[in-house]
């Protein structure tokens, strides 16, 4: 058995735990049905990202992208548990078994546990606003600590069990957050970003998504995500997304722009102090957190799911 990993090329610690996880709550799950496919952390009940053929054993999967695969046929479909309770009611299942997204397992692995805190305020974007922004930039003027989601997936989520406070586009980002204990408060740049996704994992946990906006930074990042940037509207460019998801960590994307002067670079940071001061704002909000027991009842719903999965497959 294989777990499913949505490769993207620009990286995203979200997609990447299902390189690891699956090993530690299901050990030698690779040794045998080698003609099941497990899907598991990330919105990739869609028939655009999983392969057609072959037998699919799904665990905390959720829908929000593209369609949704025709899953009644049981001899190719065992679903066992979805992400929340919007995506159990997308697929037709009871909504108990909506139960939780499975990244909150992530703090049962030893590796995670008794991570010491850094005392950090610390934002991490969703990856397009990583890519295209100038997020970092403006996390040292209003005293926040910048988490790149496209890192690689250990070392982000050390840093989110690390930190004191957690401003999260990305969703995986509040997830870990949450799970870890960590208080966090969800901000958003676009209406691009999935709220459906984000509503699907809320009430999972008994918490509301309700995030703050924050303009988008760059003209660059407007031009990708369809947004507005000091009054001019731009619509969502084909080709600026095409190079977004061909950046690799560590890069910034300055679409259509010429060479970067010290002079341009200042002026770019002067046209960012909406974004700035909307971040600086949205860090001293009220955080979030789902109630201790909230989050235990679905953990141990979703070991009790992973329990029967073992006794099944191994």
């Amino acid at each position: 058995m294989k777990p499913f990993h949505w490769e993207s090329t620009h990286g995203n610690f979200g997609d990447d735990l299902n390189l690891w996880l699956w090993d530690f709550l299901l050990p030698g799950l690779r040794d045998v049905h080698a003609q099941t496919l497990l899907v598991g952390v990330g919105t990739v009940l869609n028939t655009e990202i999983l392969p057609a053929d072959g037998r699919k054993l799904v665990i905390g999967s959720g829908f929000g992208y593209g369609s949704l695969p025709d899953m009644r046929d049981r001899s190719q479909w065992d679903v066992r548990s979805v992400r929340g309770p919007l995506t159990a009611e997308k697929v037709g299942l009871p909504i108990e078994m909506g139960i939780v997204d499975p990244a909150v397992l992530v703090t049962e692995m030893p590796e995670f546990q008794n991570v010491s805190k850094n005392g950090k305020r610390t934002f991490i974007p969703h990856w397009e606003s990583a890519a295209a922004g100038l997020w970092p930039e403006i996390c040292k003027t209003v005293g926040l600590s910048y988490l790149d989601p496209r890192g690689e997936a250990k070392a982000v989520i050390r840093e989110i069990a690390a930190s004191e406070l957690i401003v999260a586009e990305s969703m995986h980002g509040a997830i870990l957050a949450d799970a870890f204990r960590v208080p966090w408060i969800a901000v958003s740049s676009s209406r691009s970003i999935n709220s459906f996704k984000w509503n699907d994992w809320a009430r999972s946990l008994g918490v509301t998504y309700q995030p703050r906006h924050i303009p988008v930074s760059t003209r660059a990042e407007a031009i990708a995500k369809g947004a507005r940037f000091w009054g001019v509207g731009f619509e969502r460019s084909k080709q600026a997304a095409a190079e977004l998801e061909k950046q690799r960590y560590g890069e910034n994307v300055m679409l259509a722009d010429p060479e970067q002067t010290t002079l341009r670079v200042m002026a770019k940071q002067a046209l960012a102090m909406p974004s700035a001061l909307a971040l600086w704002q949205a860090s001293k909000a009220k955080p979030q957190l789902s109630k201790d027991a909230a989050l235990a009842g679905c953990k141990e719903r979703l070991l009790t799911v992973i329990d029967g999965v073992r006794r099944d497959y191994l």
